[in-house]
């Protein structure tokens, strides 16, 4: 009886474990597979699909809904964006992706060796909890500002002295370099409690206090991020006709981002002959091409969140700031006052530049399997001791927040030794020179291009003697 029970009991689960099969196999039609370049011709607003751990999303209807706007989206449509949205996203983001799901699986999806141990990485800084402690640098610098502020405002209000104004001055200035460091991690991630008051935050350390829009910020900011060092897709790499960092440059290159031609022009060809001279002349003044930039954006047709909030904002910046230099006592002080704040600030601009204007370029969107890759060519670390941590606001460690972009600049120096090491095991480059080395590097990749620019069809001369010689116009 037992041994017939047995046998019955055998058949029983053969036949169940048959028939789940069966309606499994009914239930789950088999999986549709595209290849990378089917995948590449969907990459258009109105057909963007793109591929995350091999699973295809089609996220045309996503695009302009995307909190990180268009026009990352557009720039790794029909490509792998793995990399990519891991390194932008919380983990909690993956709830979202079913909703766009395609049923279809990418044929040729791999990881490469540098992805794979970055993912790894990456997981282990999540587990950390690292993402969500963000220390208290942000309060701090808000501290600081509610600090300094008034004592400039006094110091021109309330002294006669010439030598306070300008000190005035510069304190502004160095206030403005303290809001943009609040400004650019606030694009990255809170800085405060939760986005209710990380708004609050980027809207008076931006617009009111410096006179830029946040919008415009995160717009720019993230086509950077997305495509670091493209010369047609990113934007902090377009400066014409001011400056170039490659003599591709010289073929009227079309911007993804700006969406229009970028002239190499007589004009162009004159300034750029000379940038190596104006570079830093001109970052004195590069505060004026944000503040255009900003209105630019906000009375454009783009879509903009809360683009009243934006322009009051704005419009509080430009009552103040002009308010406090008419109590200036002369004209000529207060164009000293304009220019020494401006100066002080452009530091900051410089600083932007040195990461990345030496660093290697390259054509085109990126591609989707060479994330890891990408930043860390295009990128350029600056060595300094911890206690000037506070003078460089993390760009110090480029690579890192490249890397890490949702990572607190607190953890960029802990995690370093790790993304170095990374470096080195796939042979990849992990570029960490000096701040003056940073400059004589920068430098020489503008000198290259204006002699390249004074001359296109000619050589590049090899030293200063030719140079002094053979300099036209």
């Amino acid at each position: 009886m037992d041994e017939e029970e047995s046998v019955t009991k055998t058949a029983f689960s053969s036949f169940i474990h048959s028939f789940t099969h069966s309606a499994l196999t009914i239930m789950d039609p088999p999986a549709t597979y595209i290849s990378s370049s089917d995948l590449r011709t969907h990459n258009t607003p109105h057909d963007a699909w793109i591929s995350i751990h091999g699973k295809i999303y089609d996220v045309s209807s996503w695009l302009h809904r995307h909190p990180g706007g268009t026009l990352p989206l557009l720039t790794v449509a029909g490509t792998d964006a793995t990399d990519a949205f891991l390194a932008f996203h919380p983990p909690s983001a993956a709830a979202l992706l079913p909703t766009f799901s395609t049923g279809i699986l990418l044929s040729d999806y791999a990881v490469s060796p540098a992805s794979s141990d970055y993912r790894q990485l990456l997981s282990q800084l999540s587990d950390l909890k690292l993402f969500e402690r963000k220390g208290h640098t942000t309060l701090i610098l808000l501290s600081i500002i509610l600090t300094l502020l008034p004592l400039c405002v006094c110091g021109v209000v309330f002294s006669d002295s010439t030598c306070v104004h300008l000190l005035s001055a510069a304190l502004i200035g160095f206030l403005w370099i303290q809001s943009g460091w609040i400004g650019h991690d606030s694009g990255h991630y809170n800085v405060m409690l939760n986005r209710r008051f990380n708004r609050v935050a980027q809207i008076l350390s931006g617009n009111v206090l410096a006179g830029i829009s946040i919008a415009w910020w995160k717009w720019n900011h993230n086509a950077h991020h997305i495509a670091c060092n493209s010369l047609d897709f990113d934007p902090d790499l377009q400066h014409l006709p001011f400056f170039v960092v490659s003599s591709r440059f010289f073929n009227s290159l079309t911007s993804k981002f700006y969406d229009r031609k970028l002239i190499f022009d007589s004009l162009a060809r004159f300034l750029v002959s000379y940038q190596h001279w104006t570079y830093y002349p001109v970052m004195c003044f590069a505060r004026i091409n944000l503040f255009a930039q900003s209105f630019f954006l906000l009375f454009s047709k783009r879509k903009v969140e809360h683009r009243g909030v934006e322009l009051l904002g704005l419009l509080t910046f430009w009552v103040w700031y002009p308010l406090l230099v008419s109590f200036l006592p002369n004209w000529w002080e207060r164009v000293l006052f304009v220019v020494t704040s401006f100066s002080v600030t452009g530091i900051q601009h410089v600083q932007f530049c040195l990461n990345h204007f030496s660093s290697k370029v390259y054509l085109g969107p990126p591609n989707g399997d060479d994330w890891f890759e990408k930043q860390t060519n295009g990128t350029l670390d600056v060595n300094c001791s911890a206690w000037m941590d506070w003078f460089h606001g993390g760009l110090q460690f480029q690579v890192e927040h490249h890397l890490f972009p949702r990572l607190p600049r607190c953890h960029l120096r802990k995690i370093a030794p790790l993304v170095k090491d990374l470096c080195k095991k796939h042979n990849l480059p992990y570029n960490c020179v000096s701040f003056w080395k940073a400059n004589v590097l920068t430098i020489q990749t503008l000198r290259k291009a204006a002699l390249q620019a004074r001359d296109g069809s000619g050589p590049v001369p090899k030293n200063l003697v030719w140079e002094a010689v053979n300099t036209h116009g």
